[in-house]
């Protein structure tokens, strides 16, 4: 994450996409329903009806596996309608015009047909994340677990950084573990191939300084 938890109340638009934050993350789900209440705007881009799209001011219902198509539709828009931070791209970016021109014919008509969202929604989207201070971007494995994961991540990215939307307060682009607490478990060492610390379980120098601490060590 790019930012804190803390910061999500901070929020003036939210986008989330790939995630059911509230069944998943329910600290993070409480924190975008108190920057709600505060008025920020939220979208949800799912395929499916889950919780937070009762506290969403729009529900992008995606075929699945066109996120891509989805969120280059988004940056087409926002460059379209200029809702873009000019002077960020401009000092903190490199290769603009590829961008520019790899989202010249993603048009909200294209996507229309290939993610079954309407073209207007689409622009209306852009609109909310575009004209907002301060927009963050939350995801989780609903983004990743394809085979095209790590384009909808650099396109997810792509967003953030034509809008300014990194490196200040309630904003940013914020990927969310799969599970609650997944990441404390795994620095735990509560997996089969590392001890805490991400220390590998088959090295003798490891087991030894862990035995150490435990009274016990570990067998490889």
């Amino acid at each position: 994450m790019t930012n804190d938890i803390a910061g999500i109340v901070d929020n003036d638009a939210l986008l989330v996409i790939g995630s059911n934050t509230t069944e998943t993350h329910p600290v993070i789900a409480l924190r975008m329903r108190k920057a709600v209440k505060k008025g920020a705007r939220l979208i949800v881009a799912d395929p499916r009806r889950i919780k937070l799209v009762d506290d969403a001011v729009l529900w992008l219902q995606h075929r699945p596996g066109s996120d891509a198509a989805l969120i280059n539709a988004i940056c087409h828009v926002l460059l379209r309608e200029g809702l873009t931070d000019k002077a960020f791209i401009e000092e903190r970016t490199q290769g603009f015009a590829g961008f520019e021109k790899a989202v010249a014919d993603c048009t909200p008509e294209w996507a229309e047909q290939v993610t079954g969202v309407a073209a207007a929604d689409i622009e209306e989207a852009a609109r909310i994340y575009g004209g907002a201070g301060k927009a963050g971007i939350y995801y989780t494995m609903g983004i990743t677990q394809h085979a095209t994961g790590t384009s909808n991540v650099y396109a997810l990215a792509n967003l953030a950084l034509v809008t300014g939307n990194l490196g200040k307060p309630g904003a940013g682009l914020n990927p969310l573990r799969g599970q609650n607490n997944v990441q404390g478990a795994s620095d735990m060492g509560c997996n089969p191939v590392n001890l805490p610390g991400y220390q590998r379980v088959d090295n003798d120098e490891a087991r030894k300084r862990i035995g150490e601490i435990w009274g016990h060590e570990p067998p490889a």
